[in-house]
């Protein structure tokens, strides 16, 4: 299991063809890897080591878009494979990238390991306003409102999304969890979130040991 799983990841990181990509993950299906696991160890490890060389200087821009393109690629065929392994629905969670922030390679996968894990998620997105957390959290009553951001210039908006939960007399009633390399646990407890996550996998744990 762990040679399919080092494959997908070294293929992901060296940004080989998604095709070959494609055929690893179905060679790790066949052989009944868990879904969680090629997420994991597989996908998530090699756009790590994307991740790396980027900020290294050894991959640039059009590298990492591709990686990313990569990895959007290959949710497509994990996606069907989460929803047919969800078990009894945990909770629901609202989900977005905060205004001013386009990236969403860190929501999606985990909006994907999310759902994987039996939450119902409410994608919203990138560049959300916090009026519209605001509005979706008190139409859709969540467990979990999750604020993503990847621009340090970025990071106000989540202190202005939890205000705005508290103003509209919602923030006791769910959680606040943030996430995406802007963010740190010190600035989590500054602002008054629940939980920083420091990764896709930590954050469904925080999410579980909310929803008990």
């Amino acid at each position: 299991m762990e040679d399919i799983l080092d494959k997908i990841a070294c293929t992901l990181a060296d940004l080989e063809n998604s095709n070959s990509l494609k055929k690893f993950i179905s060679q790790a299906l066949k052989k009944k890897v868990p879904v969680l696991k090629i997420l994991e160890k597989g996908l998530r490890k090699g756009l790590n080591e994307v991740g790396r060389r980027y900020e290294a200087g050894e991959y640039f821009l059009s590298e990492l878009l591709f990686g990313a393109s990569m990895m959007e690629e290959a949710m497509k065929i994990l996606a069907p494979q989460l929803k047919a392994e969800k078990l009894e629905e945990k909770g629901k969670i609202v989900l977005g990238t905060v205004r001013g922030d386009i990236h969403d390679i860190g929501k999606n996968i985990f909006k994907m390991f999310a759902e994987g894990a039996g939450f119902e998620v409410y994608d919203l997105g990138v560049d959300v306003n916090p009026e519209n957390f605001v509005r979706t959290a008190t139409e859709r009553k969540p467990d979990v409102v999750g604020l993503s951001a990847l621009l340090t210039t970025t990071t106000p908006e989540m202190k202005t999304v939890i205000e705005d939960l508290q103003k509209a007399g919602i923030r006791d009633k769910v959680k606040v969890l943030l996430g995406g390399n802007a963010v740190t646990n010190q600035f989590g407890e500054e602002i008054g979130a629940d939980a920083v996550a420091l990764d896709a996998v930590q954050g469904v744990d925080f999410c579980k040991e909310w929803t008990k």
